[in-house]
């Protein structure tokens, strides 16, 4: 059996101005980076037909060792639609090089269902999240040169809340003191790394609509108070058009290929777990312009990624998704019901039907909390009997939706046509899309309605020192800001040993950080980081590359 590289590898890929030119992208908006990548000109969305093709999000249960293969569903589904004579276009994430040379590898599909040159997408791509980091460490070098220099702002050193950050999984970053030594090195005080796709930098990117507005929210960042607590933004540091001057570039969509030659838009990588986990918004406006059928999906599970897409990307951008694509397999089910990961192989359908409430909820969510069509993917494992395959369809009808048996990883777009047509289907079903809540009142109340109307726990636990935050952030007037609520993707809950559908739960808030230039608030909880670290044995022991510049390892 050839690996996902190798079947990438094997393929042999169209010209990159031949996937635009099955756009209709005139050679005018292409910057070429090589044969195969090129970056599309923002002045498209403004000189391109307005037309907005269906936007469907592919999510996922919550997330288990078994794996679930969203991205390898909603790139396989972009392509079935393409097989059907519908023309789709496909909006995803960058990967970031952390979970590549750690525990997860690369993010670009897998098997017969990936965009490619996967390669060259898992490390360098285009340099986005490089020029992404540079902009975030200058604002960082900035705010203590200034502190430094005579400090006319009258910042707080200890009250700064802006963090350097680096794409790589590096715990022994999370928590440092620099400015040591003589005075020549800066002022003493302590400090940390975030990794880059955690940023507020990065949501930014993600969100902005053209320069000028990715200058006025990068004006907007807050990066500490001074010492009678007044907020100290970017704009004050006058850092914000050398940040944007990084930037100009890499806010350009990168428009790439699957296997199969469906254009796919790869740009912006938030995590979903620490951030919003969504790609950008020029990505999604370009895929519902240029396609009748635009993909896109969401970090982790649902509770997560679909929730912050809806609630935040959508709200903000002004997004109305048509249908939602709930990605499951029956071997992650089984975990939810408690079966050892090393015991998925033989049927146990008590285990399943103990599993199954997980999918239920996340089903529920995207039905009744936000009124979507939903329809599920079940990815088809060769263990998977039948007897199991008709549990969870016999469950899912019970809860008013279709489970879709989908093979998009062992065949490509062909194993996906049941499921394209499924979705094609729920798009021309109405729908009464809202958000799970109204940010027009407390922060606190924001908070608690996600967790007590998407998680379903029973109320939220509010720390000291987020109740501080809390209270700042309310006085400064960013109340009505919807909340970014980061914990663990392995639980609805903020515990990862609470698998399956808890209920009853307490969610503990501990940290709450205003993204003034994104639009949101942050609200960290449980024991979340934002600076991951690598595995016992990480990816990277397996990835190399020989005298030819062919690279092994990469999944």
């Amino acid at each position: 059996m050839l690996s996902d590289i190798e079947i990438a590898q094997a393929c042999k890929l169209r010209p990159i101005t031949d996937i635009a030119e099955s756009l209709d992208i005139d050679d005018a908006y292409i910057e070429q980076y090589g044969r195969y990548k090129a970056k599309v000109s923002l002045s498209l969305l403004n000189d391109h037909p307005d037309r907005h093709g269906k936007l469907i999000l592919v999510t996922a249960i919550t997330p288990t060792p078994a794996g679930e293969g969203k991205t390898t569903t909603a790139i396989g589904l972009a392509d079935a639609l393409r097989r059907i004579g519908r023309k789709s276009v496909i909006a995803m994430r960058e990967p970031s090089l952390g979970p590549v040379f750690g525990i997860k590898g690369g993010a670009c599909g897998g098997g017969y269902a990936q965009v490619v040159p996967m390669e060259d997408i898992n490390l360098h791509f285009t340099g986005d999240i490089h020029a992404i980091g540079a902009a975030n460490n200058l604002l960082a070098a900035m705010l203590d040169n200034h502190i430094y220099q005579g400090n006319a702002l009258n910042i707080d050193p200890e009250s700064i809340t802006w963090t350097r950050c680096v794409d790589m999984n590096d715990r022994q970053l999370r928590m440092i003191r620099d400015g040591l030594g003589a005075k020549i090195n800066g002022v003493p005080r302590s400090d940390r790394f975030e990794i880059s796709v955690a940023t507020e930098t990065m949501a930014i990117f993600c969100m902005a609509s053209s320069v000028s507005d990715l200058k006025a929210r990068l004006a907007r960042v807050i990066v500490g108070y001074t010492y009678d607590g007044k907020p100290v933004t970017a704009g004050d540091l006058k850092a914000v058009g050398a940040m944007a001057a990084l930037l100009k570039d890499a806010i350009k969509p990168n428009l790439v290929q699957t296997l199969e030659g469906t254009p796919a838009f790869v740009h912006g990588g938030p995590f979903a777990n620490i951030a919003h986990g969504c790609n950008s918004v020029t990505a999604t406006r370009m895929a519902m312009r240029l396609g009748d059928y635009a993909v896109t999906e969401a970090g982790f599970g649902a509770d997560l990624g679909a929730e912050k897409f809806l609630d935040i990307k959508c709200r903000l951008a002004g997004l109305v998704p048509s249908a939602v694509v709930l990605v499951a397999t029956v071997r992650a089910l089984k975990i939810h019901g408690g079966l050892d990961k090393t015991q998925l192989a033989h049927e146990d359908l008590g285990a399943l039907a103990m599993g199954m409430p997980n999918l239920l909820r996340h089903v529920s969510n995207m039905k009744d909390v936000y009124g979507l069509p939903t329809v599920v993917a079940v990815n088809r494992f060769p263990t998977d009997t039948d007897a199991e395959i008709a549990l969870v369809r016999e469950s899912c009808r019970d809860a008013g939706v279709e489970a879709v048996i989908c093979d998009v990883w062992a065949r490509g777009g062909e194993g996906g046509i049941e499921l394209a047509g499924e979705v094609v289907k729920l798009c021309e079903e109405p729908s009464d899309f809202r958000f799970a809540y109204d940010p027009g009142g407390s922060i606190e109340d924001s908070i608690r309605a996600v967790v007590q109307r998407v998680y379903r726990g029973r109320d939220i636990e509010i720390q000291p020192v987020a109740r501080e935050q809390i209270d700042r952030l309310s006085q400064l007037g960013m109340a009505h800001m919807p909340v970014c609520i980061a914990k663990t993707q392995y639980s609805f809950s903020d515990d990862k040993k609470k698998l399956g559908a808890p209920e009853d739960f307490t969610v503990t808030v501990r940290e709450v950080k205003a993204s003034a230039g994104a639009g949101f608030l942050v609200v960290l909880t449980g024991d979340v980081l934002t600076m991951p670290g690598l595995p016992g044995v990480p990816a990277a022991e397996q990835i190399d590359v020989d005298d030819n510049g062919k690279i092994s390892g990469l999944f």
